[in-house]
């Protein structure tokens, strides 16, 4: 398994995209792939940065990535505010205009689109989003 450590600082999400080549090279997962999944985490990130801690609070949200039976799965950690982003952003009419669409819930959408599976679990205080997506090795 692989793990980045991040702090709620929006300039964290720097390290994804290196993070998201090192666990495509370790696990050999096709450039396309890599692409989608480093897209879907992003957006997953930014709301685990954005909104799990109250502003001006610090904390801290753990990535943790792992190959199990052809499924690259990816967790993202905080101890932050209760949230289940599987209850929201499946209903996006992307149809509306920018100007007639409700705000939020695109990226959601996104990362459902992107991924073959969106799991959440709060445990020990914990919000646990797991995201799996079925992957060609290459």
């Amino acid at each position: 398994m692989l793990s980045l450590n991040l702090n709620n600082n929006i300039d964290e999400l720097s390290q994804l995209g290196p993070f998201v080549e090192e666990v495509s090279e370790v696990y050999g997962i096709a450039p396309d792939v890599s692409f989608q999944l480093n897209l879907a985490l992003d957006e997953a990130l930014a709301n685990s940065v954005s909104y799990a801690y109250p502003e001006g609070t610090e904390g801290s949200i753990i990535l943790e990535a792992e190959m199990k039976d052809g499924n690259i799965m990816f967790r993202i950690i905080d101890m932050g505010t209760p949230f289940d982003p599987t209850k929201g952003g499946g209903d996006v009419d992307i149809g509306l205009s920018v100007e007639e669409r409700p705000v939020g819930g695109l990226g959601i959408f996104l990362i459902k689109q992107m991924m073959d599976e969106m799991n959440y679990e709060r445990v020990n205080n914990k919000n646990i989003l797991t995201l799996t997506k079925k992957v060609n090795t290459i």
